[in-house]
């Protein structure tokens, strides 16, 4: 059994990690954390005269806001624990650049979430038996969502962290006897577990607060606690929560003083007060029951038989309650705000797969007892004859071992299941392909840039625009670094900004002024460095989103490559203009798909993507994971005669990249051009 247990108690966080590494890349939604953690790991924390103009120049917030804002207390965090983690790797020579850093710093959230279900778990073991515990690791390591979502910058993820943290103190241990000691042992627990609710809800997401008082509630009902000491212990941990992320807050956003800078405050005002969140869509009340919550939970069994059997069943009725109650109460008032998603309640996920494994070590028992009386019976019935024997139990006991063997066969489909929606929703980020595919391409222009011929002003900097739909399917400031170290790629970054400096400078402008860089010609822009010849470039990602900016073709005309959903929205000139208007053409060098449902192909049936060859039979060529499919499905039909039943890809991602050169010259390149 120690064995079992030391297996299990690295599975999740071993399946954390196998998610995080086949789905790398990251969603708009994780952007503010990713992008903080850079800008805290690539620029520190400048201090002294000048600290706020040099923040304002060079963390991402400042340009992209987002719709609320976010705290920078979990990028801090993640950027404070990464650093060290990324220099051991670098002083053993495993190098870590951008997109590698990227990793090691979801990695260590991830990690810190598996930590905490696993604390759960001893807990649960601790509180009901080391059975009990298994199951829990079986039945949580068998869902998708919440080991997809434990690595993913959501603030959601980080307040989940600390949410099942505190249902973890929640539970108190086995035989722990009615004394004033374990009264007071068990006070310290459910002490911190409040601190710990407090402080997510504080700080990360507002709705925590609905848990919180959903938890204070049963504890008054319980009664486990009272209500002047629960009232009590959230008032000092809120007090302290905001002192120590307040300060934190107000230096990054730049706004003390005057003003302290409380984000989650202005995010709850934003989303409920002004219901602002319906703008991103709305659901009916039941979903969080009838659609997110079954979806999360993966296994039927778990809501259906496990979770109602735990329950009803008076060894597990109390903790199973402290576990259900205050997680149903929570969903079903947050119900009530219109705009839902399955992420918002991720934290109920765990206590309610906990409650659902002591059902499943109650059913294993009952089992158990079942198998046991009937050797019982057996022995006892063995010297009497065939007549005199008692006929078998039927019903209930039948009942019991048909769900047992339901329950055990439950967890490999599980397993299964959630394996191929990893597989699928690692095909949902063409703007992170398209990245990594165009950092391929800048590596190889920094090598035909060194070479003898190539002119000596070639620039070391390859720009680069990335559309709305690149910059939310994984576009990130961790994968536009070209260093072979994160180090490296900051010594590039601050020679641009001296050469920025410079290059303001001389045009007459501030070079303290944040918006400096904008009023350069597009020239200034690109600093050049022939002793860095041959270097990896730095990759510059412009993310410009204003239509009346992407209409104008003189906009274009700075940029080495575009990675756009449409190529039709590069306009290379403006219509009736002059013909000595800037203008571009643009060779489609590769494109990236994306997940477009699931197809089912026939013996002689053409590929989807067959049926997308343009009149010349040219196509891009197809990077990324859309390509991995395609030999997939070759190599599927050379083996079944034809069929195929997988995955439908679509173009997601064009890669496009101007040409340099005479409008004549490129006139007999035009088979492979995507043009206005």
């Amino acid at each position: 059994m120690k064995n079992i247990d030391t297996f299990l108690t690295l599975l999740i966080p071993v399946l954390v990690v196998v998610h995080l590494v086949v789905a790398p890349y990251t969603k708009v939604e994780e952007s503010f954390n990713i992008q903080a953690a850079h800008d805290v790991l690539v620029y520190g924390t400048p201090v002294g005269r000048g600290a706020g103009l040099r923040l304002e120049q060079r963390y991402d917030h400042f340009t992209f806001p987002g719709a609320v804002p976010r705290t920078f207390v979990g990028a801090v965090l993640l950027a404070g624990i990464g650093q060290p983690v990324i220099q051991l790797a670098n002083s053993v020579g495993a190098l870590m650049g951008g997109p590698a850093a990227q990793t090691a710093v979801r990695g260590v959230l991830g990690l810190a979430n598996a930590a905490a279900m696993v604390a759960l778990s001893r807990s649960l073991g601790a509180a009901c038996g080391p059975s009990a515990a298994r199951w829990y690791v079986l039945l949580q390591a068998s869902q998708f969502h919440v080991l997809f979502y434990a690595s993913r910058t959501l603030p959601n993820t980080f307040a989940f962290f600390l949410t099942t943290y505190a249902f973890s103190f929640l539970l108190s241990p086995q035989g722990a006897r009615a004394t004033r000691r374990a009264d007071i042992r068990a006070g310290g627990r459910i002490r911190v577990a409040l601190c710990l609710l407090s402080y997510a809800g504080v700080v990360f997401r507002a709705e925590v607060a609905i848990l919180l008082a959903a938890v204070a509630a049963y504890l008054v009902v319980a009664p486990l606690a009272t209500a002047e000491r629960i009232v009590r212990t959230i008032a000092v941990a809120v007090a302290v929560a905001l002192a120590l992320s307040v300060p934190i807050d107000s230096y990054f956003w730049q706004t003390f003083p005057p003003v302290p800078y409380w984000p989650e405050l202005h995010g709850f005002l934003f989303n409920v007060v002004h219901d602002q969140a319906s703008a991103w869509g709305t659901s009916p009340w039941h979903y969080y029951f009838t659609s997110a919550l079954p979806r999360l939970l993966l296994n039927p069994l778990v809501y259906v038989v496990l979770i109602p059997m735990a329950l009803r069943r008076p060894a597990t009725a109390g903790p199973a309650s402290l576990l259900v109650w205050p997680s149903l109460l929570f969903v079903a008032v947050y119900s009530l705000q219109p705009h839902k998603e399955a992420r918002f309640v991720l934290y109920v996920v765990p206590p309610l797969t906990a409650a659902a494994a002591l059902g499943a070590d109650q059913l294993t028992k009952s089992v158990s007892v079942l198998r046991h009386q009937e050797q019982e019976r057996d022995a006892s019935t063995a010297s009497q004859n065939a007549s005199d024997r008692k006929p078998a139990a039927g019903g209930p006991a039948v009942l019991s071992r048909l769900t047992w063997y339901a329950l055990v066969l439950s967890i490999p489909i599980a397993f299964a299941a959630s394996t191929a929606m990893l597989l699928v929703s690692a095909l949902n980020y063409p703007g992170g392909e398209a990245l990594a595919a165009l950092r391929g391409l800048a590596t190889a222009d920094a090598v035909a840039a060194a070479a003898p011929a190539s002119p000596a002003d070639t620039p070391f900097v390859v720009s680069a625009h990335a559309d709305v739909l690149a910059c939310m399917t994984g576009v990130t400031l961790f994968g536009s670094a070209m260093g072979a170290t994160l180090l490296s790629h900051r010594f590039a970054e601050e020679q641009r900004h001296v050469a920025l400096a410079r290059a303001a400078l001389a045009a007459n402008l501030d070079p303290f002024d944040p918006n400096a860089d904008r009023l350069l010609p597009a020239a200034g822009k690109k600093p050049t460095a022939v002793a860095g010849r041959g270097q990896p470039p730095q990759l510059l990602v412009d993310k410009t989103e204003d239509p009346a900016v992407l209409r104008d073709p003189a906009f274009w005309t700075q940029f080495d490559y575009v990675l756009v959903e449409d190529p039709k929205a590069v306009v290379t000139t403006a219509a009736g203009s002059a013909s000595g208007q800037p203008q571009s053409q643009w060779d489609t060098v590769a494109v990236v798909e994306g997940y477009a449902g699931i197809e089912v192909q026939r013996p002689g049936q053409a590929s989807s993507r067959d049926d997308d060859d343009d009149e010349e039979g040219t196509r891009p060529t197809v990077v990324g994971h859309g390509a991995t499919v395609a030999r997939l499905r070759q190599a599927v039909r050379s083996l079944t005669g034809g069929w195929w039943a997988g995955p439908r890809m679509a173009p997601r991602i064009y890669i496009l990249r101007r040409v340099k050169g005479d409008g004549a010259a490129m006139a007999g390149s035009s088979k492979a051009k995507a043009t206005a």
